[in-house]
């Protein structure tokens, strides 16, 4: 299927347009939101609007594509140069993290597209979700045939690992009831991060296992492969 972003002359003005319309399709949904709204949030005229974009629907592709290649490089930049096992499945929530602390829309994007239209969350499916969840499948069997993880299934242990973060975000309204607090206070995103470390500290890896020392990746370095998002 088509990509919602043409190759774009100016791209300030189009990196205007994606954040307006990230908020508004947060806010209101594919269906629900005007590209009149749109653009006059990312101060632009209807006619640029649909020069660098074509139409509302590729607009909202966009905007998901955009933020994929976003939480990819999180991720990627949190993993060390020849990570083990070990360090890139911690580097992977440590980068997961950072994007949903730096996008705050995401939950409410998905959960809008979930609700409305099946035929663009099967085409996210295919296109990033079970490519991430492949590859975190196989980082998960090499961290058990390497000995640093405990024998476990890796299908499942994926889903678990994730399911601890995009739940902790998209159910934050409960979870503030929950805590008595703002769930999305930085000091509360922190102390679930810890959880999440903790729980992989004690339920996945071997202690047995031998640490390397992890190489920083140096600021700049990307990957075709790794600008798609490894997440749900």
């Amino acid at each position: 299927m088509h990509r919602g972003r043409k190759k774009v002359e100016h791209p300030e003005t189009a990196r205007r347009i994606l954040c307006a319309a990230e908020r508004i399709f947060a806010a209101e949904g594919l269906a629900g939101a005007r590209t009149e709204e749109i653009a006059r949030a990312a101060r632009v005229n209807k006619a640029m609007l649909y020069y660098y974009f074509d139409s509302k629907e590729k607009l909202y592709r966009a905007v998901f594509e955009n933020l994929f290649g976003q939480a990819g490089r999180a991720i990627q930049m949190a993993t060390p140069v020849d990570a083990s096992a070990r360090q890139a499945i911690l580097a992977f929530v440590e980068g997961y993290f950072q994007f949903r602390i730096e996008h705050p829309n995401y939950a409410r994007l998905m959960q809008h597209m979930v609700m409305e239209d099946l035929k663009q969350y099967q085409w996210v499916a295919r296109e990033y979700f079970e490519p991430g969840f492949r590859q975190l499948c196989e980082l998960i069997k090499r961290g058990v045939a390497s000995g640093e993880f405990q024998s476990i299934d890796a299908a499942h242990t994926v889903i678990n690992i994730i399911g601890m973060i995009v739940f902790y975000f998209s159910g934050a309204p409960l979870h503030s009831e929950l805590l008595g607090r703002d769930a999305l206070d930085p000091r509360a995103i922190a102390e679930h991060k810890r959880a999440v470390m903790n729980l992989l500290e004690r339920g996945l890896f071997r202690h047995s296992a031998r640490m390397r020392p992890a190489k920083r990746r140096p600021v700049g370095i990307d990957s075709a492969r790794t600008s798609r998002a490894r997440t749900s």
